[in-house]
């Protein structure tokens, strides 16, 4: 974990410095931010997507929690290294939304700029390396990509699972182990072909995933906030007998399992219908699946809650 803290650590300044150097090129070839960001909205009136924008607003955001939604659930394999509760909240509150609402106006300027000057819009940064050319700029393009994309994927999809395995069986599997047979099913699962379609990759994959993650953190929540109320017994967290206090029964909390599945059963059809088992749904679940992350949350927090309360209601008679 030492090792991708210092990955980390220093290729931050070199993705910044990189990604800096595209918006100052896109700045000065586009002729400023007036022409950058003049490109008109295609959900406009007279536009190829008019009166079309809650129906892809919704599911890009519900898209965008999913994608985030993994490393959420996992944040205290990184977390529990903070020398303070203080460094890790101003770390999250200001590091996390600060950066990424620059980059996403970056990525947003560049790709409006691109139809500015090459009359086309280009989203995908390869592309826009092949129009702009020369030896260095492409060398200095394809390092940067190259560090993004194993920081990137070392720190947000290495690290879980690998603890995962480790939390699974601490005898067969080690954290080197575990990352190791992390990255073979990466590339078993063929993840590029997942990205070749936006439509298949948003709706189908984030979205989908997102239906599965959004009742885990919904049990999660108030398991912590309103059933525990903060109070953990850390001993009890690693005692393996039937007497302690979380092995519920034969090591299953069965009322977060049901209140999971039921959190994922609204988001059943909508997922068959974008994965092409069937093909026609009524429209209120193709509705409840553009919101699936936020539904299956809401839906698993009250069935756990209500579970949950009633267990209480019955020990105490």
């Amino acid at each position: 974990i030492e090792c991708i803290r210092l990955a980390e650590k220093y290729s931050a300044p070199i993705l910044i410095g990189l990604s800096v150097a595209l918006l100052t090129w896109a700045y000065i070839a586009a002729g400023g931010f007036g022409e950058m960001l003049s490109t008109p909205s295609q959900f406009g009136v007279g536009m190829a997507k008019e009166g079309q924008f809650w129906s892809v607003f919704v599911p890009a955001v519900t898209a965008n929690v999913g994608f985030w939604a993994t490393l959420a659930l996992n944040i205290s394999d990184f977390t529990r290294y903070a020398k303070c509760q203080k460094d890790q909240l101003v770390g999250q509150a200001v590091g996390l939304p600060f950066f990424m609402a620059g980059f996403a106006f970056l990525s947003l300027a560049v790709t409006s700029a691109t139809s500015v000057i090459f009359g086309v819009t280009i989203a995908d940064p390869i592309q826009v390396l092949e129009r702009v050319g020369g030896v260095i700029p492409t060398m200095c393009a394809i390092s940067g990509l190259a560090i993004a994309t194993l920081s990137t994927n070392i720190a947000a999809n290495v690290v879980a699972p690998a603890n995962a395995l480790v939390n699974l069986s601490p005898q067969k599997f080690s954290f080197k182990l575990g990352g190791l047979i992390t990255a073979i099913v990466g590339v078993i699962i063929m993840p590029w072909k997942l990205v070749a379609s936006p439509d298949g990759y948003i709706f189908t994959w984030l979205i989908g995933y997102s239906a599965l993650l959004g009742p885990v953190c919904g049990l999660l929540l108030t398991d912590y906030f309103f059933v525990k109320r903060r109070h953990l017994d850390v001993d009890g967290l690693f005692c393996e007998e039937e007497s302690g206090p979380y092995w519920y029964y034969k090591g299953y909390n069965i009322r977060s399992l049901v209140a999971w599945v039921v959190g994922v059963l609204p988001n059943v059809p909508g997922l068959m219908q974008v994965a092409g088992l069937v093909k026609d749904i009524p429209p209120l679940f193709s509705a409840i699946y553009s919101q699936a992350w936020f539904i299956g949350f809401v839906v698993s927090s009250l069935v756990y809650l209500l579970l949950a309360r009633s267990q209480n209601d019955s020990s105490s008679h």
